[in-house]
């Protein structure tokens, strides 16, 4: 899963699908001014080596709320294996593991302030988590 084969080409091919993952291979093609036979094996190669993990979208609903919730654990459990549980959790888009003050970095979506809570009290449960820090997102830009 080593990075030493992606050249300038893969690097603009990512930066475009992460603009868009339904981007046609044809305009990719026509944009680094290649085969789009070139483009497919390209990307084929990336998922093969783990760089491209899973296409995805993004949404923004105007009934949904979403938070960050900064989660501090203690060191007697490895962070993988609590980021693992808070992963399952219904509500929870993504884990991230961090450096600073708190280890595990968590976006959380709900269609009110109680589902919110509810994600995060699940959170706060799991053996391991000693706090958390939550803020609500307002605005997203891209």
């Amino acid at each position: 899963m080593g990075n030493a084969n992606v050249d300038e080409s893969d690097l603009k091919i990512l930066e475009i699908l992460k603009k868009n993952a339904r981007t046609p291979y044809t305009l990719i093609a026509k944009d680094l001014k290649v085969s789009e036979a070139a483009i497919r094996k390209r990307i084929e190669k990336l998922i093969r080596q783990g760089i491209i993990k899973r296409f995805t979208i993004e949404y923004e609903l105007e009934n949904e709320i979403r938070a960050i919730v900064m989660v501090q654990s203690t060191p007697q459990i490895p962070t993988p294996e609590i980021s693992k549980k808070i992963a399952k959790i219904p509500g929870v888009e993504v884990v991230y593991e961090t450096t600073g003050d708190y280890d595990i970095l968590v976006i959380v979506r709900g269609t009110n302030i109680t589902s919110i809570n509810r994600t995060i009290d699940e959170i706060r449960s799991i053996q391991g988590v000693v706090g958390t820090n939550s803020t609500i997102i307002l605005r997203t830009w891209f």
